[in-house]
């Protein structure tokens, strides 16, 4: 490695410093890797998710991480139960680094001497002097480059900060195993679930099933993940299985939305019983009803399931009857489609939920807004290995967007919903509705 003299400088370890022709590299690889702004460009268009709180939690993380391994190379790598050597690890502490155009709140490990004198992190100080070192790393988060491209990239942007570069694939990988590991240790105990979204993802040729629950409050959680399609009744009772081991009452009654399979509604019929009301996805509804017809009718078509929506229970069904009717002479796989599960569909206006909520939990919208998140994370894959590293990233990528997740909208209006499916209401609920 040399200076910005073209000596050489340093030892194994000691920090190092990019020189200019190392960073045109790194410009030449966002270049080749433009492809891979496409899925953040419709991320914006379609307004589904804050893409610059995303990528802060996403630097976040990057950054934290890197600051470990910097630690690590100062004072080793922790061991429980020993002092360690001369330098030893002290907890961590709170920090702050300059990131892109703001400050970004991170938390540092802490070293100390043997005799109790502080000592500096070489990538914290690092960045602290040089803050143009937080932009290139928001450069690349925000880029999306590919994993093909990371054994460039991570080591050339972890040597500018005093890492070697042999450690940080093997690290970020024994990280994304631990946040796996956490997530299906989560305990749910206590917690009030009002409403549980269930849908489906493909990462690459591999399926996964994810969970979202609504407490009483509005405030979402995921509440797990699960390889394998929503299509298969196994895999669909084993993660709601799990909920129920991992503290879920499954005696309680609550609403269950769901894409419209029918693997899914077997698996949820068979584990929360009679106490389960399902509400299947208006959106999936109208993307099977409408694949089915030629592009004129299908507008058409869409335009009066929309307003059949808004209508009363039973006025609702007898006009998407009646429109079946129409079709089932020219179109009978769009007739039998547009009925399939129609009871089913109408759930929120049988439980005389508001339109705030019956927009919110007509639809899995919820969880489709990380999945779009995780596409983009997952994108960076070029060979996904087994379904174990598919569903590490799946993890991550929807962890990251837990840390943004808003209350449901309409929140305030909960209590309808806890009334509608029985469950007691108090004036604490209706005290914490009006606050929120």
């Amino acid at each position: 490695m040399q200076d910005r003299k073209g000596k050489k400088v340093g030892k194994k370890g000691a920090l190092k410093v990019v020189v200019r022709e190392q960073e045109a590299a790194l410009r030449a690889c966002f270049v080749e890797g433009g492809q891979h702004l496409l899925p953040l460009l419709e991320l914006v268009r379609d307004a589904k998710a804050s893409v610059d709180e995303l990528m802060m939690g996403a630097a976040r993380q990057f950054i934290e991480q890197l600051l470990v391994m910097s630690a690590q190379e100062v004072a080793g790598a922790k061991h429980p139960g020993r002092k360690g050597g001369e330098v030893r690890w002290h907890g961590r502490q709170p920090g702050r680094i300059a990131l892109a155009e703001r400050k970004l709140a991170i938390e540092r490990p802490r070293l100390r001497r043997r005799d109790g004198g502080e000592v500096a992190v070489p990538a914290y100080a690092r960045l602290l002097r040089h803050a143009d070192l937080g932009g290139r790393i928001h450069d690349i988060l925000v880029t999306g480059v590919s994993t093909r491209k990371y054994g460039r990239v991570l080591p050339a942007m972890a040597g500018t900060v005093g890492i070697a570069k042999s450690s940080v694939s093997r690290e970020f990988v024994a990280q994304s195993r631990r946040v796996l590991e956490a997530l299906a240790a989560r305990r749910w105990d206590g917690m009030d679930f009002l409403a549980i979204y269930l849908d489906g993802i493909v990462v690459a040729s591999h399926h996964i099933l994810a969970a979202v629950g609504v407490d009483a409050e509005g405030k979402k959680h995921l509440l797990g993940l699960a390889s394998g399609s929503s299509e298969n009744k196994r895999v669909a009772k084993d993660l709601l299985t799990h909920l129920v081991a991992h503290g879920l009452n499954p005696d309680l009654a609550r609403l269950f939305v769901i894409d419209g399979s029918k693997a899914l509604r077997a698996a949820i019929e068979e584990v929360f019983g009679e106490a389960a009301r399902v509400q299947r996805c208006r959106t999936h509804k109208l993307r099977n009803v409408s694949e089915r017809l030629p592009k004129a009718l299908a507008e058409q078509v869409k335009s009066v399931m929309r307003a059949a929506y808004k209508l009363p229970e039973k006025a609702g069904m007898a006009k998407l009857r009646q429109q079946a009717a129409w079709l089932k002479a020219e179109h009978p796989d769009a007739a039998a489609s547009l009925i399939e599960g129609l009871e089913e569909i109408f759930t929120v206006n049988r439980l005389g939920l508001t339109p705030a909520l019956a927009r919110c939990l007509a639809t899995t919208n919820l969880i489709e807004n990380p999945n779009g998140a995780v596409r983009r994370v997952s994108g960076r894959v070029c060979r996904y290995r087994d379904a174990e590293m598919a569903l590490r990233w799946t993890a991550s990528g929807f962890l990251e967007a837990e840390k943004n997740f808003r209350r449901l909208q309409g929140h305030r209006e909960l209590w309808v919903l806890a009334a509608a499916l029985g469950r007691q209401v108090g004036n604490t609920a209706h005290a914490n509705s009006k606050v929120a």
